[in-house]
């Protein structure tokens, strides 16, 4: 039974529907209020849980199909919970409150079962899966970040070429502007890099980021064809909530944290003193265990319900929804944030700059 624990990531897409269906102001109770008010509050009264699996443990739920049925299922969730919610845009008349409750509502969704979910499939030996998180970064408009992530952050965490890793005592919204730019810029670069290896042109049809770009403009053609293309501006302003979220979180998990250059220019190998780790239960069962960043970094390939928890990680003093809340403060994360970065990774960001 604890293992249905997973099916709590299901309430943000529920809200969603409820709050699209009564409108008004309960589209800013659901999700938005309840996932950036009530989930950290609750969060500050629950367990940090640092207990790991043993080794039996882990060969059973390795075994266990439900883990990887949860990821699957939130394909037809998010997808169902984004056409009712643009559809009923369409043929509604929304006040201008409602349509940007509705356009955090379905963003928040985009973000928590869309991309979070897609940053876990991406990492799947199975092409399909891989597929099938490509499709759920579609309603960010993010599908670049399948190949930035896993050619590009993956090599590049905790360093300065990295543009999804915060510096120390950079704020949240410079963050996000350099992240947002550097990481679609990295990701025509990684592919070009990647179809010379292969012998192929950039005008081929191997490559991913012109069919992601077709795809992307699509979407949003045959929303505007089917609905309206008003509702395909909304679906627009919902991607660029679902991509911020994802952003805000890139800054959570590397913030201020550096490895050590070699002398030979080479970067010391990822640890798990290099990304920021939380137990906090309810983050991590609402996340799939995204909060233990450190042990997916150590061991990229390791399934969500696998992850472990390291003693030497820096761990974050709140869980993520509750983080993410106190980065869109600056100065109040600095305060709380700074006196947890270790002393030497302070001065390898100092030393750099």
């Amino acid at each position: 039974m604890k293992d249905l624990k997973y099916l709590t990531a299901y309430i943000v897409p529920i809200l969603c529907v409820i709050g699209i269906y009564y409108r008004g102001f309960a589209l800013f109770i659901t999700p938005p209020l309840i996932v950036f008010t009530i989930v950290p509050l609750i969060e500050l009264i629950m367990p940090s849980l640092t207990s790991n699996l043993d080794a039996e443990s882990k060969e059973s739920k390795l075994k266990n199909k439900l883990f990887d049925i949860l990821l699957w299922l939130n394909v037809p969730i998010i997808f169902s919970v984004l056409i009712y919610g643009l559809y009923t845009y369409s043929i509604s008349n929304f006040e201008t409150y409602e349509v940007i409750g509705l356009i955090f509502t379905l963003g928040i969704v985009a973000g928590s079962n869309g991309i979070n979910v897609a940053h876990e499939l991406g990492h799947r030996q199975n092409s399909w899966e891989r597929f099938l998180g490509k499709i759920l970064l579609l309603p960010s408009l993010y599908m670049h970040f399948y190949i930035e992530h896993n050619y590009g952050h993956h090599v590049n965490a905790a360093t300065p070429e990295d543009p999804a890793s915060a510096r120390y005592n950079e704020n949240l919204y410079a963050f996000w502007w350099r992240s947002v730019i550097n990481q679609y810029k990295n990701s025509w670069s990684i592919q070009k890099r990647l179809l010379i290896a292969k012998d192929q042109s950039i005008f081929s049809v191997k490559n991913d980021m012109l069919w992601y770009s077709v795809i992307q403009l699509s979407y949003l053609m045959i929303i505007g064809i089917s609905l309206s293309w008003m509702t395909s501006i909304i679906a627009l302003c919902i991607a660029v909530v679902g991509f911020s979220l994802l952003e805000i979180i890139n800054y959570l998990e590397h913030y201020g944290l550096r490895r050590a250059q070699k002398k030979s220019g080479r970067y010391e190998v990822v640890k798990e003193i290099h990304s920021w780790n939380s137990n906090h239960a309810l983050g991590r069962i609402l996340l799939y265990e995204l909060t233990r960043h450190s042990d997916h970094h150590y061991r990229a390939n390791k399934k969500y319900q696998l992850l472990d928890y390291h003693e030497n990680s820096p761990q974050l003093p709140y869980g993520y929804p509750t983080m993410m809340v106190i980065a869109m403060i600056p100065p109040l994360w600095f305060s709380i944030v700074n006196k947890h970065v270790p002393q030497e990774m302070i001065e390898l960001s100092e030393n750099k700059n």
